[in-house]
Parts: C-alpha cells; sequence; structure tokens
C-alpha cells in the first residue's frame, strides 16, 4: 500500500479538475492510502527568494499552510498534480505550491512518482506541451519515476469533463498505482 498525495491546484469547487481529482482517488483508494489538498483552501503565501529556508535548514520564512503541506509531502510515495490549464500553465495556486517546494526541506520527503492531471477548455495539440515540459524536468532532477499523466481536452465548463473519457481514465490512472510503488 502507497501513501498518495493528491495536491489540486483548481480554484473552482466541483470543476472539471476537482472531479477528475475524485475519480483519480477513488480508483486508487481501493489500495492505497490517498489524501487530497485543495490549494484553493489553503492560504500559502508566495516564496519571495529570499532563501531563509537554506541558511535556516528548511525553515520558511512564511507561517502558512504550506508548513502542514510539507509534513504530508514528507510521508508520500507517490504525489499527483493537478490543475486546470490556463494559456498553457498550470493554475497560479498550484504553482505557488510548487514554488515553496524550493525549499530545502524538499530532501527529506521520500517520494517515489511524481504524476500530472491536466484538464483543458481547448483541443489543441499542443495545449499542455509547456506543462509537461516543466514535468519531465521535474522527474528528472529529482529522479523520480513517472506515475502517469492523464490530460483531458475540450472541457470549458463545469461538468464538460463528462461528455470525455476523463472520469473513466481517472480512475483507471488511480487504480494502476495499487501494486506498482
Amino acid at each position: 500500500m502507497s501513501r498518495i498525495v493528491v495536491i489540486c491546484g483548481s480554484p473552482r469547487k466541483k470543476g472539471n479538475t476537482e472531479e477528475l481529482v475524485r475519480m483519480f482517488a477513488k480508483g486508487a483508494a481501493e489500495h492505497n492510502d490517498v489524501e487530497i489538498i485543495y490549494v484553493r483552501d489553503k492560504k500559502i503565501n508566495f516564496c519571495i527568494g529570499c532563501d531563509h529556508c537554506k541558511r535556516k535548514e528548511g525553515v520558511c520564512i512564511h507561517h502558512d499552510d504550506m508548513l502542514s503541506i510539507y509534513e504530508k509531502l514528507k510521508n508520500a510515495d507517490v504525489l499527483i498534480l493537478a490543475s486546470p490549464v490556463y494559456f498553457y500553465g498550470i493554475s497560479s495556486q498550484l504553482k505557488t505550491v510548487i514554488d515553496r517546494l524550493h525549499n530545502p526541506i524538499r530532501d527529506t520527503f521520500h517520494l517515489k512518482k511524481l504524476g500530472l492531471i491536466l484538464v483543458g477548455a481547448d483541443t489543441l495539440s499542443d495545449m499542455f506541451d509547456s506543462i509537461i515540459t516543466q514535468y519531465e524536468l521535474s522527474l528528472r532532477y529529482f529522479s523520480l519515476e513517472d506515475a502517469g499523466r492523464l490530460l483531458v481536452r475540450g472541457a470549458a465548463k463545469r461538468g464538460d469533463v463528462f461528455n470525455t473519457t476523463g472520469p473513466q481514465e481517472a480512475f483507471q490512472f488511480g487504480k494502476s498505482l495499487e501494486s506498482s510503488t
């Protein structure tokens, strides 16, 4: 059994990204411990590049909800990042969390795998390319295994994701992690 943490970067409740995360978690929870963190419900300040965390052994100058996320990631085997795609990028909410992972505390994490769930309104074939590039660079830099990727196009309005194969694919993605970690 693996410990899976999903960080959902959607600012919208019950939106397309959240629905895919819910289906992923349903599939993954059959054989794993799954926790979903909704960034929209957290108070997380922007990294200001002060390097306090580097001088103070991972202690950030901000005392906000990112501290609880660090604690959850210390015990996670798999991290899944989920985001709507806005103008070829992840949400600003999720980007803020990722930037705060610049902290050396990340060296205490025992993550083995990283996965990705993206939802976009458009149907362009290259809509996710810039995010995938950053994702692949992160996999290499941190020597993480690719847990998988779910890329859903054509889901503009709340609920549009149900007009795609996304929910079924999300469930299967989660289920695929049952014994692979």
